[in-house]
């Protein structure tokens, strides 16, 4: 089937993809101002499929998956939009998800790995009490079957079960932390996934334990991911499709073949640019100019035309809309025919 040329039209199309969002905005109040952290964001999950979020910090990739979970600090909002989550033909809307309801979905349906393993853990508890106390609050009352549940996911994540259940989060290693914090997410078998920056401070070899990790677990259990990370051969790895943030704003998405080898929008190409390869040579590398923007006061038009080496006058004015390039394959670049590169 022939994608729509409308980026809207084409989110709308996949009625039952696991997990959907309609024009989500999220704000947080500062003394400044208004931080418009997340702008009118549509995505869709497919149930069993890979995506990754790309950007610089601040690009607004944690604030659109804490809100996706309703994790987020009480300074934020979510101004508007829908959540929309299916599974075996249910269908609930998040954002109006209340009580036991939202509680049961935050781990039951869509679990999160959060970015900084230690500071997920309770310093002065067990593993096994952490992992026990989780599923009590979701009506789990069998202590012998919950345990021997979590030396089953222990042992999936390729750890010593019978040794770092009773061990305290500061016993193990950041690369140890970082897979009980996966076997936990997985303990209720939510049917989506979201890992923010899972290899953040790990070492290049436990970096790649993780990412053989979840590629093993990904073929094994079929669980639908949402993968946030700065390391685009990481993303590469793990990912079907590829969507890429820019001032809280989602500027290019597509398969992950065609981001790579056929950008279209310039913040895209510069991310690439800006990552040495195997191949090529450190004098080859080219990194972005400037700094994000301001999320308080964004500058008009396109956000990014500050920054790149093709904004022409109608950028500084008009803010572009994600267009069809090819099937599946959206940029928001008024300029996108002319970024052609050879990678």
């Amino acid at each position: 089937m022939t994608t729509p040329a409308n980026y809207q039209d084409y989110v709308a199309t996949h009625e039952q993809a696991a997990l959907r969002l309609k024009d989500i905005s999220i704000n947080y109040k500062a003394k400044r101002g208004i931080v418009h952290a997340v702008r009118n964001i549509s995505l869709h999950l497919n149930a069993g499929e890979s995506l990754a979020l790309i950007g610089e910090s601040g690009s607004g990739k944690s604030t659109l998956a804490l809100g996706i979970v309703r994790l987020l600090v009480k300074s934020a909002e979510i101004s508007s939009g829908k959540v929309i989550y299916q599974r075996d033909g249910k269908t609930m809307e998040v954002l109006s998800l209340q009580g036991d309801a939202l509680r049961r979905f935050r781990w039951a349906e869509t679990a999160m790995v959060f970015q900084a393993a230690l500071n997920a853990f309770n310093p002065v508890l067990r593993i096994w009490q952490q992992i026990w106390d989780t599923a009590k609050a979701h009506g789990w009352r069998d202590k012998k079957a919950v345990r021997k549940k979590a030396m089953e996911l222990l042992d999936l994540v390729q750890l010593d079960a019978e040794r770092v259940i009773d061990l305290y989060p500061h016993e193990l290693s950041g690369g140890m932390r970082q897979r009980v914090l996966i076997a936990l997410a997985l303990m209720l078998d939510p049917q989506v996934i979201i890992l923010d920056e899972p290899t953040t401070a790990l070492d290049i070899l436990t970096q790649r334990t993780i990412i053989n990790l979840l590629r093993d677990l990904k073929a094994a259990r079929n669980f639908t991911m949402l993968f946030i990370s700065h390391n685009l051969a990481i993303a590469a790895e793990l990912a079907n499709r590829i969507a890429t943030m820019y001032a809280g704003t989602i500027v290019e998405i597509g398969p992950t073949d065609e981001i790579f080898y056929h950008p279209r929008h310039p913040y895209t190409l510069g991310l690439i640019r800006a990552v040495p390869t195997v191949t090529g040579g450190f004098e080859k590398l080219e990194s972005i100019p400037g700094s994000p923007p301001d999320l308080i006061d964004l500058p008009t038009g396109c956000k990014f035309h500050p920054r790149c080496a093709f904004a022409t006058e109608r950028c500084r004015l008009e803010e572009p809309v994600l267009e069809k390039i090819d099937e599946d394959h959206y940029a928001a670049c008024w300029h996108w025919r002319s970024v052609n590169p050879k990678l």
